[in-house]
């Protein structure tokens, strides 16, 4: 059984810096496509970054060069460090993964298709 299980998030000033992690049990995260996805209350769901198997990265245009997404291995965790924090980051985050061979490069889409989400992590920016 598949379960990602995000922790990291809370309350944050306006420029501050947070770091969310997303444990994964069941999966090898090195043979899976990984993502994390924010949405807030009346908006749909948006793509915030993205790995590949290889490493490969794709980020949102809204959190380039402020966001950097990794992943360890060993530790079968993906992380998703968050700089330079502004209100319009306020959102919940959920981390998603599929499988190697169902993964589109840069596809959000596709990523969003698969059945492994977690539960999430709220994010909240204040001035």
């Amino acid at each position: 059984q598949v379960q990602l299980v995000e922790s990291g998030g809370g309350s944050v000033q306006t420029g501050g810096s947070l770091r969310l992690s997303c444990v994964a049990s069941g999966i090898r995260v090195s043979g899976y496509c990984m993502g994390w996805f924010r949405q807030t209350p009346g908006k749909e769901r948006e793509g915030v970054a993205r790995i590949e198997e290889d490493g490969t990265t794709t980020y949102a245009d809204s959190v380039k060069g402020r966001f950097t997404i990794s992943k360890d291995n060993v530790k079968n965790t993906l992380y998703l460090q968050m700089d330079k924090l502004t209100r319009e980051d306020t959102a919940m985050y959920t981390c998603a993964a599929r499988i190697w061979h169902q993964c589109a490069p840069r596809s959000w889409t596709q990523l969003a298709g698969t059945p492994n989400w977690g539960q999430g992590t709220q994010v909240t920016v204040s001035s």
